[in-house]
């Protein structure tokens, strides 16, 4: 079986590169890979405030990577998995270590959520 390649325009390339340029959103985008968190999730695992992390997710979020669900007063991030250059964003994040020691420490700040 051959993989297919969906060729992307120049436009729409530049635009996910530019939102997954920041380290910040890069790693939302590693973490949200796997399974959707909560706002208050993201600021207490980057330690930044509620408005830097809604800045950035609103960024990714018009960028098309991310998808929001409301829960709630509550608001959910998970990866976008109809966006068009999913491939791409994939294979970006893919090229992250699992054991980077940035991604290592947020990580070991998550709490389970109790926002539901």
């Amino acid at each position: 079986m051959t993989a297919v390649t969906v060729k992307r325009d120049t436009a729409s390339t530049v635009q996910c590169m530019k939102a997954m340029s920041d380290p910040t959103r890069l790693l939302i985008m590693k973490l949200v890979q796997k399974k959707a968190y909560c706002v208050c999730q993201f600021v207490d695992m980057f330690e930044m405030s509620q408005p830097a992390i809604s800045q950035h997710l609103r960024k990714l979020k018009m960028a098309g990577l991310v998808r929001e669900e409301r829960r709630g007063q509550w608001r959910f991030f998970s990866m976008n998995d109809e966006f068009g250059a999913r491939d791409l964003v994939l294979s970006i994040l893919n090229q992250l270590d699992d054991e980077d020691e940035t991604l290592r420490a947020i990580q070991s700040k998550e709490k389970a959520v109790s926002c539901d």
